[in-house]
């Protein structure tokens, strides 16, 4: 199986990625799809980790060992959704059908001005989210990401839309920065999206049921929402095939309380239920789970990665 997420490489050079932005942008997303299957058939031959790990669990997912061509269709997917962040950032959602539920509890979580904290997953797109600003234009939207997991091709996406690239706090730079950032933003009555399902190498892991195995999920966002005391709202931008997408919001909690005599019991009990709504995306979804990596086995991975890092600073 494949280790640490952290340490898996990015797909593709900076020069070759270079070309695919510059030919999805020149022949058109019509093209660029069909040229996509080739692509995907690359991936699928060349990355023997990411293999397994889809089809670990894709055969949790449906009960049964899931087929080499269920395999390559949840890695296309992938490629898919990668392209389509081309045309989301350079054109927005013009070229895309876009089903949008729970907007209205959360302009309602907006209104109460003390800002929103958006928690999701890597399933589906995390940037049909951004079409949030064309929605709520008047409403500051900050992004956590790991701009170091994929530089080539952050740095290229950022160059069609610098104004999204702004709106990025790298979580890479670690320290009370990124806190203050996310703070400030709650405070003028903004919203803070991020991904809640992958642990870094120095977070604290908690393991809760998922796909009928503990799995270990990252106790840190739901920390930072308890210091916060903002609405938490659930967001999923799940790709349903050809152009279309649906972006959903739900309200997960008006604030999350983690009271200190019974700290784990509640980290606990907030971590079930966002696995629970995790599997619920996955079983209706299944191709749109972008963990390609021994998700239930992180943690081992997790600590051979903090145990090198220490190793590395006392050297």
């Amino acid at each position: 199986m494949s280790g640490h997420w952290q340490s898996q490489r990015e797909g593709g050079n900076r020069f070759w990625l270079g070309v695919l932005v510059s030919a999805s942008l020149r022949f058109g997303h019509g093209f660029m799809r069909r040229f996509l299957y080739l692509i995907s058939v690359y991936y699928f031959l060349r990355r023997g980790a990411e293999r397994r790990a889809s089809r670990d669990y894709l055969t949790r997912l449906f009960g049964r060992r899931a087929g080499l061509w269920q395999v390559f269709k949840h890695i296309h997917y992938f490629a898919v959704t990668q392209l389509d962040r081309i045309y989301l950032l350079a054109h927005g959602e013009r070229n895309f059908e876009l089903e949008v539920s729970g907007i209205e509890q959360l302009q309602q979580c907006i209104a109460q001005g003390r800002g929103v904290l958006l928690i999701g997953s890597h399933q589906g797109s995390f940037e049909v989210l951004r079409t949030l600003a064309a929605r709520c234009p008047d409403v500051p939207l900050r992004v956590l990401l790991d701009k170091q997991k994929t530089p080539a091709m952050t740095e290229l996406l950022e160059a069609l839309a610098p104004e999204v690239g702004e709106a990025v706090i790298d979580v890479s730079r670690g320290g009370a920065a990124i806190t203050l950032a996310i703070a400030e933003t709650c405070r003028a009555g903004g919203m803070v999206a991020l991904l809640a399902d992958r642990g870094r190498a120095h977070e604290t892991l908690r393991h809760v049921e998922f796909l009928g195995e503990p799995a270990p999920f990252p106790t840190g966002p739901w920390l930072l929402a308890g210091m916060l005391q903002v609405p938490v709202m659930l967001c999923f931008g799940l790709y349903r095939g050809g152009r279309r997408y649906a972006l959903s919001f739900e309200p997960f909690m008006d604030r999350v309380d983690i009271p200190r005599e019974a700290r784990q019991q509640a980290l606990d009990e907030v971590l079930r239920r966002y696995a629970q709504r995790l599997e619920h995306y996955a079983r209706a979804e299944p191709y749109n789970w972008f963990n390609f990596y021994d998700f239930w086995q992180q943690e081992s991975a997790h600590a051979r990665a903090t145990s090198s890092t220490h190793t590395i600073r006392e050297a």
